[in-house]
């Protein structure tokens, strides 16, 4: 199959970040993509200004481009933190007031996913006492996403880069997806299968698609060493995505890399290979 036979969208907060983040959708509409995601654009609020909210939504439409997924608010990110929503107190309060926001902006936008961080470890608080805030979280989060009738996103990180999030495996991530359909209900709880991070993790990713492609909602990529472009590092990433298609995936695989020394606009030239 390869590349060809796929449906790339590009990660608008890795990608095309020399840009201010309006002309963003444009840039990835003249590289020649038709849809875009993005992690939380405003770190610093979960709840911005209707006025912001409305400028990127107009960039968006105006670029002919399809948000397909969204983050959540998950704090700093970039940054130091890897979400918000086990965090007890501030953090946890701004997750669930960004709820509504981010689900009603991907459901103008038509996105039919929203990805949602589960946030670090934190020194002196028993993990117990954060598990059950996660899951009160993102049960609420499961039922904002599917009222406009999207999945819910559980993302794996790597450890190396990641060292104080407790979900840095498949299963591990898969687990929290179980736990928040069987208090839901709902079924729209999903995996976010990035390939990099498992890879990351030192994951056999054959075996991981077989096992778990069924539960797999979003797909990320990046090559390794380096997250860069594909053909950059040394992951076979045409024959895994091979792979997950076989195994019955056949959604957008975002593209999640980072450009390197040159202008996004430069690092797809692995496309046309």
């Amino acid at each position: 199959m390869g590349f060809a036979e796929q449906r790339f969208n590009v990660n608008l907060s890795i990608l095309f970040t020399e840009l201010p983040l309006l002309e963003r959708p444009a840039a990835a509409a003249a590289a020649g993509f038709s849809a875009v995601e993005l992690w939380w654009p405003w770190v610093d609020t979960p709840t911005p200004e209707r006025s912001e909210l409305d400028g990127l939504r107009k960039a968006v439409e105006d670029a002919g481009v399809q948000l397909t997924g969204l983050n959540f608010y998950a704090g700093q990110l970039p940054g130091p933190d890897r979400g918000a929503l086990s965090v007890p107190g501030a953090e946890s309060e701004r997750f669930r007031a960004n709820i509504d926001v981010a689900a009603d902006f991907a459901g103008s936008l038509g996105a039919t996913a929203l990805n949602a961080l589960y946030g670090n470890r934190v020194d002196g608080v028993d993990p117990a006492e954060q598990d059950a805030l996660a899951l009160e979280n993102l049960v609420l989060a499961a039922r904002a996403a599917d009222r406009i009738g999207a999945v819910l996103l559980v993302e794996a990180l790597n450890k190396p880069e990641s060292p104080l999030y407790p979900l840095v495996s498949a299963p591990a991530a898969v687990g929290i997806v179980d736990k928040v359909n069987a208090a839901t209900g709902l079924g729209n709880a999903r995996f976010l299968m990035d390939l990099y991070h498992l890879s990351m993790n030192g994951e056999d990713l054959p075996a991981v698609i077989d096992e778990f492609a069924a539960k797999t909602g979003h797909v990320q990529i990046a090559d390794n060493p380096g997250r860069g472009a594909p053909g950059t590092g040394s992951l076979p990433l045409e024959e895994l995505l091979d792979r997950l298609a076989k195994a019955g995936y056949d959604g957008w695989v975002g593209l999640e890399y980072k450009p390197g020394d040159r202008p996004s606009s430069a690092a797809f030239d692995w496309l046309s290979r």
